[in-house]
């Protein structure tokens, strides 16, 4: 038995009282197997990962259990000892890279600073060569030629994770910890990531801990599974077995909140034009220069869309392609380069800000993360009532007070909460709280921008279920950006899938799924992981990122990393265009149209 823990207990000591995070957790790590750890935001998964390491933040103490590495407890070690295991024996790759990474070193530096701290014997001649080395396993091609030297806020989100196994790997650790190691990252980059990890895996027989709250990455990638619920495993078993047969009522309702690429769609509906865009272009001007221009990075291009009243359109597609500033164009809270916008028949791209005041009551935003968007200084009933003194909404202080109080139950929160801050609640909880101020004002429509990415499965549902009824109960009109089709379908009733600043392919829900045209839209549907036995299906694997919005490719922009290419689709430019013989879908591609 390579690691066996035995009733492991890590409680936070805080002025409130204590907090079990861990209470009693016991679990066994076979050589060259991987256990999954799932569980909801606060179930205690990832200090369960920290407490194996003694990594606990002040205020936290593991009282009591085992931690057997190797025949040896490492909650009994010096701490000198431990430093040997960190990193060298047990490595861990944290969720969000960019915290961990430093701003001001180069990523290759610091790989070569993870190679030297577990071989101080090495000059740093033969560190740099070890880091290249360890850059090029992990799929940066050509690392001396700019990656290496690059600081951590010029790389992507998939860049980085793939820096952070980098480091993690300089050791060659007996066993990996790896804590939502693909949560923010796209499916297609997700299925990279994975596959990577689990390269690694077989090749150097690693023994890992996989920490998530997608359970469909779990079911094609653990050999067994341990459910946490308030700090405690409730449920452990072989993968198969467990999402055939879970026993568990948690359990059971983790795997019914999965949503999956093959439910039910919400039908199409036909209706007025709430919003457009006509041709809408959006540069932004970037330091640099390339063959003596100006660099531009061309954040959508030449897009043309439509959003009935009433109606639910996803945006999807990779990060960095352009979504989030087309619904910032959307709502004027960006000015187009060229192009048009119009709400409800009236073009307001020309409009001023005193012009556009009656218009941002109608439109509103929910943000991908609350905790940023909300003001940490504010308690939630000043936050809720801001937008009703901004408008002039609701006459007397009481009179908003009362309408605080009734979005906070519109979107299932008490009034008591109308005195606390946002850092006291959730993260589904603030989401409810972004939501409310987003209704406050009563908007005809809102842009979604990732409202459900960060959060677990059983709040994802919740989130969504809500953001439905109110949209049946008010008349909602939403414009939908994620990159978790699973939850896309369930949601939206059609589907504009995104690429480099372009529409590349359009259609109704169902039609998208059950036949994507593009091969763009089809790698992204192929690498969605699902939790049904028998529909698992090989992911198709783009190769690298997407290319800089800085310099785009010639011909079709997505014949780089297509696995259809043709000669001339490196020459011709395809238009988006209606596909023969099927009803309102339109994609851009040369091989299809």
């Amino acid at each position: 038995m390579l690691l066996e823990v035995e009733g492991l207990k890590t409680h936070f000591f805080t002025p409130d009282g204590v907090v079990k995070a861990v209470d009693g957790v016991s679990f066994v790590l076979e050589e060259g197997k991987t256990l999954g750890i799932v569980g909801e935001s606060g179930s205690g998964k990832s200090v369960t990962a920290l407490s194996l390491l003694r990594l606990l933040q002040p205020g936290a103490r593991t009282v009591s259990g085992r931690v057997c590495f190797q025949g040896e407890d490492l909650l009994t070690l010096s701490e000198t000892a431990m430093r040997g295991i960190r990193g060298g024996k047990i490595a861990l790759i944290f969720q969000d890279p960019s915290t961990y990474l430093n701003p001001v070193y180069s990523v290759g530096s610091q790989v070569a600073e993870a190679v030297r701290s577990h071989r101080p014997d090495l000059s740093r001649a033969l560190a740099m060569t070890r880091a290249l080395d360890l850059l090029r396993v992990v799929g940066i091609s050509d690392p001396e030629a700019g990656y290496y030297h690059s600081y951590p806020h010029q790389l992507s989100g998939g860049m980085k994770q793939r820096v952070m196994i980098a480091m993690a790997l300089s050791s060659e650790p007996r066993i990996l910890i790896a804590d939502e190691p693909t949560a923010s990252l796209d499916v297609t980059i997700q299925a990279q990531i994975l596959r990577l990890i689990l390269g690694f895996q077989r090749e150097r027989g690693m023994s890992i801990v996989l920490i998530t709250h997608d359970l469909g990455i779990v079911s094609g990638f653990v050999d067994d599974v341990m459910v946490m619920q308030k700090g405690r495993s409730v449920e452990l078993a072989a993968t198969r077995k467990l999402f055939s047969c879970p026993e568990h009522a948690y359990t059971q309702q983790l795997l019914l909140s999965v949503p999956s690429v093959r439910s039910a769609s919400r039908p199409p509906i036909q209706t007025r034009p709430l919003v457009a865009l006509t041709e809408g272009v959006k540069r932004f001007r970037v330091a640099g220069r390339t063959m003596g221009k100006k660099c531009e990075v061309h954040a959508v291009q030449a897009v043309s869309l439509s959003i009935g009243k009433g109606e639910t359109l996803g945006l999807v597609g990779e990060s960095g392609s352009g979504k989030s500033t087309l619904g910032h164009c959307l709502l004027r809270l960006m000015d187009l380069t060229s192009g048009s916008v119009f709400f409800d028949g009236k073009d307001l791209t020309g409009l001023s800000a005193r012009e556009m005041l009656p218009y941002r009551r109608r439109m509103q935003i929910i943000f991908q993360d609350p905790f940023s968007s909300l003001n940490p200084r504010m308690t939630v009933g000043d936050i809720i009532e801001e937008p009703l003194v901004i408008h002039r909404l609701s006459g007397t202080a009481n009179g908003r007070r009362s309408r605080v109080n009734e979005l906070l139950g519109l979107v299932g929160l008490p009034e008591a909460v109308v005195s606390r801050y946002p850092h006291e609640f959730s993260g589904g909880q603030r989401q409810r709280i972004a939501i409310a101020r987003a209704l406050a004002v009563e908007p005809e429509f809102i842009v979604c921008d990732e409202p459900v990415s960060a959060l677990d499965v059983t709040t994802q549902a919740q989130i969504v279920n809500l953001l439905i009824s109110l949209q049946n109960k008010l008349g909602l009109t939403y414009l939908f950006i994620s990159h978790d089709l699973r939850i896309v379908r369930r949601f939206c009733h059609r589907i504009a899938v995104m690429y480099l600043g372009k529409i590349v392919e359009c259609a109704d829900c169902e039609t998208l799924y059950r036949a994507p045209k593009h091969p763009y839209t089809r790698a992204l549907l192929s690498a969605v992981p699902e939790i049904e036995e028998g529909h698992a299906q090989e992911p198709i694997i783009l190769a690298g990122e997407p290319p800089r919005a800085t310099d785009l490719p010639r011909g079709c922009q997505f014949h780089p990393r297509c696995y259809l290419a043709e000669a001339r689709c490196r020459i011709e430019i395809p238009k988006l265009l209606p596909v023969k013989g099927e009803k309102e879908q339109c994609v851009s591609c040369l091989l299809v149209v």
